[in-house]
């Protein structure tokens, strides 16, 4: 039961691993401000434990937009598995609010494809699959393309240049210690962000945001060993590289591999789960 799920972190808000909401909210700009207005969740990240850094104002939550915060962390982050099913009563009861705002939290995280909710079985934690793997970096290789391609053919990218060179730095640092996988994903999220935040394009903000969380399930698959970890950090120098000489060619190129070399290692990890399931099961049953 999810409210089983939610004592086990003591009832926290804790956004670490909670992605951004659609930029494409009814909220409005502010006049003049860079980027994509900040959503919800990136908003009390900036205020939490993990350093985000990408809200430049703080936004007041909803109570759905809370709950669905926190149950977002905990599906992305494994806590929930995939086809557990969300309980409205017992999630209403560790909130201490009515079904209402637990409803429309429900809501909110099935647009962001983390539940999948049906008139019978209600809502349920949406599974992994290699069909989806497919779909969502396949789309991701192309728009990371052209993101980065835009930065790095940006002639003002030597105001970001530094911060995203500390970050990559701070990647294949990470990349040297295999105890530190963890942070390493995290760290990858975050300059992700960095790296859509700096590209003028505010479409593909949304765009981007709006796989944000279904893109972090499945990354935490594609970056789960040491060895992709230090290819994964490669990678990243080789854009560095790229943008520094104003390279648009080799930045997209560099971009696509990066998230296909992600595909790929989740597929082969879903794939590995799918058969030692399979084997498990059949061993099971010549037992009884």
């Amino acid at each position: 039961m999810v409210s089983a799920t939610l004592e086990q972190s003591g009832g926290r808000v804790n956004t670490k691993a909670a992605a951004t909401r659609s930029a494409t909210r009814s909220t409005t700009r502010p006049e003049g401000a860079a980027g994509a207005w900040p959503s919800p969740v990136e908003a009390a990240a900036a205020r939490g434990q993990w350093p985000l850094g990408l809200a430049a104002a703080p936004l007041t939550q909803s109570l759905p937009e809370q709950i669905a915060a926190r149950l977002a962390e905990r599906i992305v982050s494994g806590a929930c598995a995939p086809g557990q099913r969300v309980m409205e009563q017992a999630v209403a009861g560790e909130f201490a609010v009515s079904r209402g705002p637990v409803r429309e939290a429900l809501r909110l995280l099935e647009k962001d494809g983390l539940v999948t909710i049906s008139p019978r079985r209600g809502a349920q934690v949406t599974a992994l699959s290699i069909d989806e793997v497919r779909e969502i970096f396949d789309i991701r290789a192309v728009l990371n393309g052209m993101r980065d391609r835009q930065i790095t053919e940006d002639p003002e990218r030597y105001k970001v240049l530094p911060a995203i060179e500390a970050e990559v730095a701070s990647l294949a640092q990470l990349a040297r210690h295999p105890e530190l996988g963890e942070q390493y994903v995290e760290n990858v999220f975050r300059l992700n962000r960095l790296l859509t935040r700096a590209s003028r394009n505010r479409r593909l903000h949304a765009i981007l945001d709006s796989l944000a969380l279904q893109t972090l399930r499945y990354s935490r698959l594609g970056l789960s060993t040491a060895q992709r970890r230090k290819q994964s950090a490669q990678n990243w120098q080789r854009l560095v590289k790229a943008m520094r000489g104003g390279d648009g060619e080799e930045a997209e190129r560099t971009a696509r591999q990066r998230v296909l070399d992600s595909r790929d290692a989740a597929i082969q990890q879903l794939q590995q789960g799918a058969g030692a399931g399979a084997a498990a099961h059949k061993k099971t049953r010549r037992a009884a």
